[in-house]
């Protein structure tokens, strides 16, 4: 087999290993999560680095849009460089939790690290003023978001590309399981 194809089988095969080995009830749990959170007339607030904030705009569009749950992701330009620029980067995002989030809302992370000192300032924030939280990681499973969000989906891989790609799936998977099927117009 040369280098190419054996790439290839053994990057299919990584995915093929997350997927038989995911924990569902960690995803039940945190579609209950948010489901409490909506019971609470709560919204979800997104946050992430790079492409995991990329997630988050497309998290929060679609929990809005298709599984008609509020959500809002912070990463407008003008925000991000303000806040870091008065309090810092690794300040920003626990700026706008202050300025944003309510009790009964819940901040969602998204980070193939799960250590971006942004985040964790935020998810500190968060815990102190008894906001819930919620995780999507990967790399070390003891990374600080995986063990210490309310609720935390983690994935067994240290590839960037193969994490962001399965918080997607987790994602999207997740708002198809509150509509209750993956096949579905808008208009629904």
């Amino acid at each position: 087999m040369d280098n190419e194809k054996l790439f290839l089988n053994n990057y299919w095969n990584e995915y093929e290993n997350l997927i038989n080995e995911r924990d569902d009830s960690k995803i039940i749990s945190f579609k209950n999560a948010i489901k409490d959170t909506v019971k609470k007339n709560g919204k979800l607030y997104f946050f992430g680095n790079g492409a995991s904030a990329s997630l988050s705009s497309h998290a929060a569009t679609d929990f809005t849009k298709q599984a008609k749950i509020e959500s809002q992701a912070f990463n407008d330009h003008n925000l991000i460089t303000a806040l870091s620029n008065d309090y810092g980067y690794e300040n920003w995002v626990a700026k706008v939790i202050e300025y944003y989030v309510k009790p009964q809302d819940r901040v969602i992370f998204i980070s193939v690290s799960g250590n971006s000192q942004n985040l964790i300032n935020g998810l500190i924030y968060a815990r102190n003023k008894n906001i819930s939280t919620s995780s999507l990681t990967g790399s070390d499973k003891n990374n600080f978001l995986n063990i210490n969000s309310d609720s935390s989906i983690w994935v067994n891989s240290k590839s960037y590309n193969i994490v962001e790609s399965m918080h997607t799936i987790l994602i999207t998977l997740i708002i198809d399981l509150f509509i209750g099927k993956k096949i579905y117009s808008v208009s629904e």
